[in-house]
């Protein structure tokens, strides 16, 4: 039985392969994917994906779940300002890696510690999803590092030069006095509920 780190592993590799390809590999793409010998052995991992929820297996068809590809069912839409009736109807699935993130070789996610971003709906303990590579334009949220120190802020150029402002009253503007390097942009906040 493959170890768990080798089942994780592996999820990560087909994860990438159905992500790209909006498909499963097929036996032969699997030999090559997972340096496998045998179709044997590529079938005794379909058995084992199957068993942890990853893969159904119906006869001779094979389909991904939404365990494997992070999908998640959009059933309808809520109203926000007065309240209408409303029925669960399956409109679609929508894999979050697809609807966050652009480019997830150049996507990163960090953890929030302080609240100097509280006003900008940020709070310690959200996650956030950063586009590295990307020049920041004025009022971005940005990671970047000011004098050798972590932080995220707002970023602001103007005629006096390049600042970082906090969403906080409680906190100063920063203002690089030696380096200033960006880490990257602020794509998305991930708060959970509870």
């Amino acid at each position: 039985m493959p170890r768990k780190t080798d089942i994780k592993e592996k999820v990560s590799k087909l994860r990438a392969f159905v992500l790209k390809h909006k498909r499963l590999p097929g036996y032969n793409e699997m030999l090559k994917l997972f340096k496998y010998r045998s179709k044997n052995a590529v079938h005794g991992l379909l058995m084992r994906l199957a068993d942890l929820g990853y893969i159904t297996k119906e006869r001779s068809r094979i389909s991904f779940t939404g365990r494997l590809t992070g999908s998640i069912r959009v059933l309808g839409a809520v109203q926000a300002g007065f309240p209408s009736p409303a029925e669960e109807e399956l409109l679609d699935t929508l894999s979050l890696d697809d609807f966050l993130v652009s480019r997830p070789d150049a996507t990163f996610m960090l953890k929030v510690s302080g609240d100097s971003m509280i006003d900008a709906g940020i709070q310690p303990g959200d996650l956030v999803l950063v586009e590295k590579g990307v020049t920041p334009k004025t009022n971005d949220i940005v990671v970047a590092q000011v004098d050798g120190e972590w932080t995220i802020k707002y970023f602001v150029r103007d005629k006096s030069g390049v600042r970082l402002e906090p969403a906080n009253r409680k906190y100063k503007t920063v203002c690089p006095r030696n380096t200033l390097e960006i880490g990257g942009v602020v794509r998305t906040v991930i708060r959970k509920y509870s």
